[in-house]
């Protein structure tokens, strides 16, 4: 996809800005942990920086940048902090998502201050009544991460079908703060600085505009398309988001051998008086690591610019290449959890104590492998079982 030398400068100025970040990211990851939020002055100086105007339409002070790009920011805030990269992850493609609603629900978040954040709990676990003119929604959800942060959020149910017999609809239902209820039960072993807490909605009216149909974001026939059509808009939201719950890991596990290579500088076995730095078993760990970022990279890049590619021409990128993909993202946590369980390893019995910020970011990554778009059983099954001719399972491709 063509890219202009001012969207590039732009690109290269926010990367260049949260990498600069994340060293002060990292200096409060112990504050942000114990406090079970990521502090206000980071989201001020996340706002400031323009990070989450990267996916945000421009008619409302966006960028329209690149995923590539968002992906960069949110890989360099997680060398720092991956709880704060993954609220960015997270909460910064629900800009992206809310240009696909129709214009009413755009309007509504965004036109008195165009800062507006969003959260969100894609669990399909609501109730839903169809009313005139909309839904009235009640349940329970799990796991909305950055929700105190947030005015607005985005909840997951399913419609029951008009037809008898027919599939029920997969649907967004966009509701304001008044109309929801934060339980705070987030105590969990990593990512505790997510402030990832339940939602709870009793008998509330949504009106239609404000959802949005999963089958309008998968065929690209959402409504806000009308208004926002720049190519970014036209890809698969599913690739989007799921991409947004695992790019995080890519950057914690770059912090954790940045943490594992500074404690070995230093460090001397008491039992055998082996220099870590000479200990071959960690030195095949870093260099393990140090490639799977590069290859984790690498795929990253190239899914995005053969989906930007086929979304400028027009093109359908077919349902065997987007499982592919999402199997290649649902891959992406394992890989970096298992890469800092060798830093840890070789970290000795020194290494497991708290103060070594090594351990924080091993708990994160396998805080993020319970994401249930970082399932790799699941989906990797499902490639497996569309490559030997049976049907696809998964319809968030």
């Amino acid at each position: 996809m063509h890219r202009d030398n001012s969207s590039d400068a732009l690109a290269a100025t926010l990367i260049a800005r949260a990498q600069e970040l994340a060293p002060v990211l990292a200096q409060r990851a112990v504050q942000a942990e114990a406090q079970g939020r990521i502090p206000d002055e980071t989201i001020a100086e996340m706002q400031a920086a323009g990070f989450f105007k990267v996916l945000q339409p421009r008619r409302y002070g966006g960028y329209e940048l690149d995923p590539q790009t968002f992906f960069d920011i949110q890989i360099a805030l997680a060398r720092g902090c991956m709880s704060t990269a993954w609220i960015y992850g997270v909460i910064g493609v629900h800009n992206w998502q809310l240009a696909l609603f129709d214009g009413q629900a755009q309007e509504e978040v965004w036109g008195n201050e165009v800062s507006t954040l969003i959260a969100s709990s894609y669990m399909p676990v609501g109730r839903v009544s169809p009313v005139e003119g909309g839904f009235r929604l009640s349940g329970h959800w799990k796991f909305s991460s950055g929700i105190e942060l947030c005015e607005w959020v985005y909840l997951g149910a399913l419609v029951t079908p008009v037809k008898a017999g027919g599939a029920p609809e997969y649907r967004t239902f966009l509701l304001p703060k008044h109309d929801y209820t934060v339980v705070h039960d987030w105590d969990v072993l990593g990512l505790r600085a997510t402030g990832s807490h339940d939602i709870v909605v009793d008998d509330v009216f949504v009106p239609a505009y404000r959802t949005h149909k999963a089958l309008d974001g998968m065929m690209g026939t959402s409504p806000g398309l009308a208004l926002n059509d720049a190519v970014i808009f036209h890809l698969p939201f599913a690739q989007i988001f799921v991409r947004a719950v695992c790019t995080s890991c890519i950057g914690a596990l770059q912090g954790a051998i940045d943490d594992f290579t500074s404690y070995a500088a230093t460090r001397v076995s008491a039992n055998s008086g082996v220099r870590t730095t000479d200990d071959p078993g960690a030195q095949s760990a870093c260099a393990s690591a140090a490639v799977a970022i590069d290859e984790m990279q690498v795929i990253l890049k190239r899914n995005f610019a053969e989906l930007l590619a086929a979304a400028h021409d027009g093109r359908a990128v077919s349902i065997e290449r987007r499982v592919h993909f999402r199997y290649q993202a649902a891959q992406v946590a394992e890989r970096c959890a298992q890469a800092a369980n060798s830093l840890l390893r070789y970290s000795g019995g020194n290494g497991i104590y708290q103060r070594n910020p090594l351990v924080r970011r091993f708990l994160d990554l396998h805080a993020a492998r319970a994401h249930y778009a970082n399932n790799l059983d699941r989906f990797g099954q499902n490639l497996g079982a569309v490559m030997l001719g049976r049907e696809n399972t998964d319809f968030f491709i």
